[in-house]
């Protein structure tokens, strides 16, 4: 795998040339930005792509501040290490924006992954097939993340429902309880499927069950006829995922803008 390339292929199908984020959602495509509109204020909006200069940065900021704000949403400038012009994560602190963790955009050819799915004793695997389900995956993320599940949970309900074809869910049980859960985003007419919400509530951390659900979501990709699996890694999950084969193309920071109201 050639990382130039792959990350040239990243930036031209996910966030150039984006597929609309979730049901109802749109991307649309002004002043040198490709931005995402979530279908309702509880949805994620932001944008994901910029073509801008030291002359055009400073009014495309302004523009996508007073579109959001006068839409009354927060939204999100996902900002890339290796976007130009330099200096553009000044730029957007400037305009009021607020940086939150960085994460590691880290990709892997599905080819190259270990196919084992292995699980601790009294562990199985459970899709996510059905709306009432999914409150499995929000009970998890708020024990493994420490932060309320309610808007994860009304979002992947709804994609369920309007759009299964673009979303894979898996929990672990152990005991008749949830103990690790993750999500995969499956992006039709590209390369890459998105890993996303892996989590595990702390007593079953460190038992594998992390890996064997990249393993098992590995698969469910490679059958779609996906060729990369692409992760925003954490900290935390970046040298598991290294050691499996996922490679660093790029590092990626939230810059968050709150209407006043919000503040």
């Amino acid at each position: 795998m050639d990382p130039d390339e792959v990350l040239a292929l990243f930036d031209r199908q996910m966030r150039r040339d984006a597929p609309a984020e979730g049901p109802g959602g749109r991307v649309e495509r002004v002043c040198g930005v490709v931005r995402q509109v979530g279908a309702g204020g509880d949805d994620w909006s932001g944008v994901v792509w910029s073509d801008l200069d030291r002359v055009t940065a400073g009014p495309a900021i302004a523009a996508q501040v007073r579109y959001f704000t006068s839409l009354g949403r927060s939204f999100e400038w996902k900002l890339y290490a290796h976007d130009r012009p330099d200096g553009l994560a000044a730029r957007l602190e400037a305009a009021g924006f607020t940086p939150e963790d960085e994460e590691t955009l880290m990709v892997a050819e599905l080819g190259g992954l270990p196919a084992a799915v292995d699980l601790p004793a009294g562990v199985r695997l459970r899709p996510v097939n059905d709306p009432a389900d999914v409150d499995l995956v929000a009970d998890v993320h708020e024990q493994a993340f420490g932060t309320s599940g309610a808007g994860l949970r009304k979002r992947l309900r709804a994609q369920l429902e309007r759009s299964p074809e673009t979303v894979s869910m898996t929990v672990a049980m152990a005991d008749g309880l949830p103990v690790c859960a993750a999500r995969m985003e499956l992006h039709p007419d590209t390369d890459f499927a998105g890993l996303w919400g892996g989590g595990t509530v702390a007593p079953w951390r460190g038992r594998g069950i992390y890996r064997a659900l990249v393993a098992h979501r590995a698969r469910i990709a490679a059958d779609r006829g996906y060729r990369y699996l692409q992760v925003d890694a954490s900290s935390q999950s970046r040298p598991i995922l290294h050691r499996l084969g996922f490679v660093p193309l790029s590092t990626t920071t939230p810059y968050v803008y709150r209407p006043a109201r919000d503040q």
